[in-house]
């Protein structure tokens, strides 16, 4: 078999690769889902049409009537009579409310689709995509750069929003205008109307070939403006270790390349997305000669008037018009395209099964893990044959090596990742149970990186307690021992603050993530590295107030300064994804395995 009979039997070509290149068509599965999406708008659309319809109506009686005028115009040039100001006045009136009526629905029209179908398409798209968010695993999260996320959600979706004006414009007003133009332009002389009908096919055709062949360019410009967003997102969240290591020159390099890229795709894109309108205009410019040509001959050897002509004509023109604006349109449907997929492609991912189970109070706290077995990839095994049991109200310390699988142990207690086999047990029934959200409502968290939003102190704190009181949040700082430094802000609990602000020291936001937590006033307690980021009397301060509000909660402790955790009821001590020795502080270090190891290098003299 032929190349040529290969390409026509699979209606594929190749690229210069050899490999299999999909024929692009404007209307494939994406073009199809956007019209379903848009189908709810069905009412403001339709009414869109509607206002359509009747700028088709004027757009067909201003020819009509300005020819009519002509040929009175004509006629009393040939045999003057008086009172033609008077005659020709009821016709420029008609002819000026048609073109007033034309400009205000065209105002209308176009206010409505930006204003109303366009803002709520944008709203309901990112509500959507939020909501999305919301139930896809955290493993998303950890793999896919933020950045990439909002241009999703901003970008493309605004994007996506442009389809709808296309939509009307193109298959309802500008096709609808193509029909009725073409029945008046026979109606009219069906011999000027051959050539101006004719070349239309050829238009389309034009149309739709090279509309498809910019859609490959338009994937790669959204794709790498994800990228670009993503690189500038990390670059200003890790502004300060940039600019101390130096890697200034080396980030500005990396964003050119990217950007420069993105530029050359969207160069291509946009080329190819352009070249159709001038081409169509070429082809239409060709009827409208073949149609001025014919209609000075038939003035001239069949006596048709001049009137007739001139209507003929300003309605081949009108032919033109909408056939040049779906050419623009098919070729920015490509465009739209590019967005839609990667908006797509977030909301057809497979979301995390979510049992409606609910927890039962009160919460003792008691925790069991039995035979868990996990692995972030499934070539990499991490957590194997993972067994202990937690008693209410104890203070358990998960110590090991980085890498060993402590905060992973913590990831798999909030449900963060789901075990493949195994079980965990929170009082005696398996969170596999539960649903996320009532799980997670079962402990208060606080992690190695303090995260704090733009906002008041007060706010800050309440984070996981929205009905608390100030009396609440006051007492949660003081326990917390950031009560004195709050107070001699400048407005106190109520001075804004963030995750950038410089007025807060790292020790200081640790304390008020923990505050928070205290708050939170949960029956289970999770501190990963709480003290890795504070100097000694700040971690002093920290295990005070810990443990005074320990009691009656159990509490996870993930730490690599052994000191901190010597008083834990239960140190479970973690190497290679398996617990090797577990016990109190003293009975481990008369085992002298591998507990007393790490030990003696953190103190050993």
């Amino acid at each position: 078999m032929s190349k040529n009979e290969k390409i026509k039997e699979t209606g594929n070509e190749t690229d210069s690769t050899g490999k299999k290149k999909e024929k692009r068509r404007v209307f494939d599965e994406t073009g199809r889902r956007l019209l379903r999406e848009i189908y709810p708008l069905r009412g403001w659309i339709l009414l869109a049409a509607l206002f359509s319809l009747i700028l088709i109506g004027c757009a067909v009686a201003a020819p009509e009537l300005l020819g009519a005028l002509i040929d009175r115009l004509y006629d009393w040039s040939q045999t003057p009579y008086p009172g033609l100001a008077g005659s020709l006045l009821p016709g420029l009136g008609v002819l000026l409310a048609v073109y007033t009526v034309r400009a205000l629905l065209t105002y209308g029209k176009y206010f409505m689709m930006q204003n109303v179908i366009s803002r709520y398409f944008c709203a309901e798209f990112r509500i959507r995509i939020s909501e999305k968010l919301r139930r896809l695993p955290v493993s998303y999260m950890d793999k896919t750069p933020a950045g990439d996320i909002i241009d999703r959600m901003m970008d493309d979706v605004s994007e996506m929003a442009a389809v709808i004006n296309s939509v009307v414009d193109i298959l309802m007003s500008g096709f609808l205008q193509i029909i009725v133009i073409a029945v008046i332009l026979f109606l009219t002389d069906w011999r000027m109307a051959i050539p101006v009908v004719l070349l239309s096919p050829l238009s389309m055709l034009l149309s739709s070939r090279l509309a498809g062949q910019g859609e490959d360019h338009w994937d790669s410009h959204f794709e790498l403006g994800g990228k670009l967003t993503s690189l500038a997102e990390e670059a200003y969240t890790n502004y300060p270790t940039t600019k101390a290591y130096g890697r200034e020159e080396e980030l500005r390099v990396r964003y050119d390349e990217l950007s420069l890229r993105h530029q050359k795709s969207g160069i291509r894109g946009y080329f190819l997305s352009s070249i159709v309108q001038p081409v169509i205009a070429f082809v239409n410019a060709l009827a409208y000669i073949a149609v001025a040509v014919l209609g000075g001959w038939l003035i001239l050897h069949r006596g048709m008037s001049i009137g007739t002509v001139v209507t003929v004509i300003l309605f081949a023109r009108q032919f033109s018009e909408p056939l040049e604006r779906i050419a623009y349109g098919l070729g920015y449907v490509q465009h739209i395209k590019g967005a839609a997929k990667r908006v797509f492609a977030i909301l057809d991912l497979p979301e995390e099964a979510d049992p409606d189970g609910k927890v039962e109070p009160p919460v003792r706290g008691q925790v069991e893990m039995r035979s868990v077995e996990f692995s972030y990839d499934p070539k990499k095994p991490l957590i194997s044959d993972l067994n202990f049991a937690v008693k209410p109200g104890q203070k358990v310390a998960i110590v090991g090596p980085t890498g060993a699988g402590k905060t992973t142990i913590v990831n798999l207690l909030m449900r963060f990742y789901d075990i493949q086999s195994g079980q965990i047990l929170i009082d005696g029934r398996d969170v596999s149970e539960i649903s996320r959200a009532e799980n997670r409502k079962l402990f208060a968290m606080v992690l190695q990186d303090t995260w704090l939003f733009q906002g008041t102190v007060a706010e800050n704190v309440a984070y996981g307690s929205p009905g608390a009181t100030r009396e609440d949040i006051e007492r949660a700082c003081d326990c917390a021992y950031c009560d004195h430094f709050i107070r001699r802000m400048p407005q106190g609990y109520d001075t804004v603050i963030s995750e950038d602000s410089t007025a807060v020291s790292s020790g200081q936001k640790q304390l008020l993530t923990i505050a928070r937590a205290l708050l939170a006033d949960r029956p289970l307690l999770i501190l990963d590295e709480a003290t890795s980021n504070v100097d000694t009397r700040t971690e002093q301060l920290i295990q005070k107030a810990m443990d005074r509000l320990m009691g009656g909660r159990t509490c996870f402790v993930i730490a690599h300064r052994l000191s901190t955790i010597v008083d834990a009821d239960l140190i479970l001590v973690i190497r290679d994804g398996s617990i090797v020795e577990q016990g109190t502080h003293r009975s481990l270090l008369d085992a002298k395995g591998f507990y007393y190891e790490m030990y003696q290098s953190q103190y050993a003299i």
